[in-house]
């Protein structure tokens, strides 16, 4: 089939590499001329494990296309994906201005005659099919016929080729039989079941999915307080509970909180559209405040050892929102290297892949950046791990030893094994293990 996909960041980029390997024919588009220039000349703007050989060999197979005409995009496509950003507001709303703008861009090129699919990609309220479908109608003079699906993405940075390659499952809303079809047909190469609902259901199982997984994240925090407090160990209790078929053990790993581009978002809306609708989502204020309270409490772990931060020399390993992905939006990483920053502590970081964009979107002005995470250390009065990257894990711990001027080390991510640790002389610290 002949694809369009407006929006090459994240979720379009990765979505039109893969639907290109299986055997579509698909045009990328995006506004951004200096990121289509990029992708032209065979560079890939993000990191994401598998997708640079993924992009290259369909393109050189010419199954994959770029541009920044969205008329040309539609013309040659039989389905049009929209996955442009949908950023928080200030109040926690969604920012709909440039799905909004898609919309009306579409309109304005579909021609009579023609029949198109448009696809919701991008993560957005319910509602959202029905505001898109009356601005195409809207805008659209011509009288050409379309109908607009909800096909919610449930890809993990770090595994988002995996993830769309072989799928749990798939979703499509739609109220248009001829348009669910054309979806099916979209997926039937990746072999996966096909969950087909109304539009606005489509759109709600996105964010009730996220605001679920954070929801275990926050659980198996709150409940690290009370391992802390009693002297148990979380990595136990998580290990118990989540032996259970119904729980399961994914998601429950206790941490410095969740962050990243989709979790804060996807809450803060939630909570936002159930607001507007007068069904007040309670639980998920309370799930925002445990991932904040997170955060400080690791932060006090940090003063109570060293007393005064100011002018204490700090490495910081990690800087993304999680590993394997270069994304440093919303990181607890970032925020954790800007506090201890504004405390005045002398602070080093290091991340395999986060610290061009960290740097280029200026979010850690006032520390220091090493080439390693050795030398970050160099010095160090402690070493924050505030990513769980693998490169850290596989560090030489008698190495480390040596490179510190005081052997002290908070995990933020129970990265480390305690026993491991201290037996090499160094005091550990981590999040609800004794």
């Amino acid at each position: 089939m002949k694809l369009c996909i407006i929006g090459s960041g994240y979720v379009g980029l990765v979505s039109g590499a893969c639907f290109a390997e299986v055997g579509h024919e698909v045009i990328c588009v995006d506004n951004n001329q200096a990121k289509i220039d990029m992708l032209l000349k065979g560079k890939i703007p993000i990191y994401e494990p598998g997708l640079e050989e993924l992009i290259h060999k369909n393109v050189a197979a010419k199954r994959l296309h770029f541009t920044t005409s969205t008329e040309e995009g539609v013309d040659k496509s039989d389905v049009v994906f929209i996955a442009v950003p949908t950023p928080p507001q200030p109040d926690g709303s969604v920012d709909l201005s440039y799905i909004e703008k898609v919309a009306r861009e579409i309109a304005v090129v579909l021609k009579a005659g023609t029949y198109r699919v448009i696809v919701d990609k991008s993560t957005v309220p319910v509602r959202t099919g029905e505001k898109v479908a009356e601005t195409i109608r809207r805008y659209n003079k011509t009288g050409a016929e379309f109908d607009v699906v909800s096909n919610p993405e449930f890809l993990r940075e770090g595994c988002a080729v995996s993830d769309l390659m072989n799928p749990d499952r798939i979703v499509v809303g739609g109220n248009s039989e001829k348009a669910v079809a054309l979806m099916q047909k979209v997926y039937e190469p990746f072999m996966a079941p096909v969950l087909v609902t109304d539009i606005n259901s489509a759109e709600l199982i996105k964010h009730a999915a996220n605001s679920f997984l954070a929801l275990k994240i926050s659980y198996i925090n709150a409940v690290a307080q009370i391992c802390e407090a009693s002297g148990a160990d979380v990595e136990k209790v998580a290990a118990g509970i989540g032996s259970d078929k119904r729980i399961g053990r994914n998601f429950l790993n206790a941490g410095i909180g969740y962050g990243g581009s989709c979790f804060p978002k996807d809450i803060a809306a939630f909570i936002a559209i159930s607001d507007e609708l007068g069904v007040p989502f309670t639980l998920l204020k309370e799930v925002e405040k445990i991932n904040e309270a997170q955060r400080e409490r690791f932060l006090t772990k940090i003063r109570s050892a060293l007393w005064v931060l100011q002018e204490k020399k700090v490495a910081v390993w990690g800087l993304t929102f999680k590993p394997d992905t270069d994304d440093v939006r919303s990181s607890v990483a970032i925020d954790v290297v800007r506090a201890l920053v504004a405390e005045g502590a002398d602070v080093t970081v290091y991340d395999p892949k986060g610290m061009e964009k960290a740097t280029e979107y200026k979010l850690i002005e006032g520390a220091k950046l090493a080439n390693s995470a050795l030398e970050a250390a160099q010095g160090a009065e402690a070493l924050i791990i505030a990513t769980e990257w693998k490169d850290f894990a596989a560090v030489d711990l008698e190495d480390l030893k040596k490179v510190m001027h005081t052997p002290l080390i908070f995990d933020g991510r129970n990265l480390l094994n305690p026993e491991t640790v201290r037996s090499a002389g160094l005091t550990y610290t981590s999040i609800g293990r004794a």
